[in-house]
């Protein structure tokens, strides 16, 4: 099982994504967020298959349901999401991820 909470920004929301491996190539979602808009998403991403991590923006099931939830488009669960998925299923490395404002 793999867990990674997500500090969303300006919006002061966080969310923490949980993905359970239940078979060999499919995988349990759960969202525990702050945010109602992240929390609709459960419905549609409950369970993901391998392929959600190899599927371009346009179709991807994550993608998707975030376009019909999440008004603001640069929203990083989406993507936590799916490294949440690519670790849980040994496609990647737990190695953390951010963005950063840089003054001059």
């Amino acid at each position: 099982m793999v867990k990674v909470r997500i500090h969303c920004g300006a919006c002061g929301f966080s969310t923490t994504v949980t993905a359970d491996k239940r078979e060999e190539k499919e995988v349990q979602i759960t969202l525990e967020s702050e945010c109602e808009r992240v929390r609709r998403m459960s419905d549609d991403i409950s369970t993901l298959t391998m392929m959600a991590a190899f599927t371009g923006f346009l179709s991807n099931p994550v993608y998707r349901s975030a376009a019909k939830h999440l008004p603001h488009v640069a929203c990083p669960v989406p993507s936590g999401i799916l490294k949440a998925l690519e670790v849980e299923l040994g496609f990647n490395v737990p190695k953390d991820a951010s963005i950063r404002f840089l003054e001059d």
